[in-house]
């Protein structure tokens, strides 16, 4: 759910930035038809998620979810962190955000044949809106989890939590800084151990 950060945390080489946004997309053991390189891709969007939801900060993070949303605090979470990588985008990139979700647009749209259908069938609403980028302001996060309460089904989850990430607004960026750099060396150690 957190494309934003999968795929900054997938780093430079293609390959891993399409397996980092297909990765939710794609269950069971890999290859699962995909190309090795990507499936490399999206099996480190696996270790990155499984990485996050042992980390201190992003427990913290999930803790703030009212709990009669609970049960959705790990999508809420991934997006509210999206929200703060698009916010403080400068600090962790040299390139412009609109440059960068554009060349990730242009990489997903040249390997159309190997995505999920699901992807696939949102692949043009997001690009063409941009979503990537979008995620700096709440309302676009708010909007986002909008669009997911209606493909899940138990819409009332995440219909209106939006409002999570105002009522701890601060906290969930704190909890933000103090995880990215952490995934970030973890990320940096899988790719020495994978070479």
């Amino acid at each position: 759910m957190n494309y934003l950060a999968h795929a900054w945390l997938a780093g430079a080489a293609p390959a891993d930035r399409i397996g980092a946004l297909l990765g939710d997309f794609v269950k069971g053991p890999l290859p699962c038809g995909l190309p090795a390189d990507v499936a490399e891709g999206v099996r480190l969007h696996r270790q990155i998620d499984s990485f996050a939801d042992h980390h201190p900060a992003f427990r913290r993070s999930r803790a703030r979810i009212s709990p009669e949303r609970r049960r959705v605090a790990g999508i809420l979470v991934d997006m509210f962190y999206d929200h703060f990588l698009a916010c403080h985008w400068s600090r962790f990139h040299p390139l412009p955000l609109e440059r960068f979700t554009a060349d990730t647009y242009a990489l997903l749209a040249d390997c159309h044949e190997i995505q999920p259908p699901r992807f696939a069938a949102l692949f043009p609403s997001m690009r063409d809106g941009d979503w990537l980028a979008s995620y700096r302001s709440p309302d676009a996060i708010a909007a986002a989890l909008e669009r997911m309460s209606l493909r899940m089904r138990r819409t009332g989850l995440l219909t209106g939590s939006g409002t999570e990430l105002y009522a701890h607004y601060r906290g969930f960026e704190e909890d933000f800084l103090a995880f990215l750099p952490d995934a970030r060396s973890h990320v940096e150690a899988l790719r020495r151990a994978r070479a």
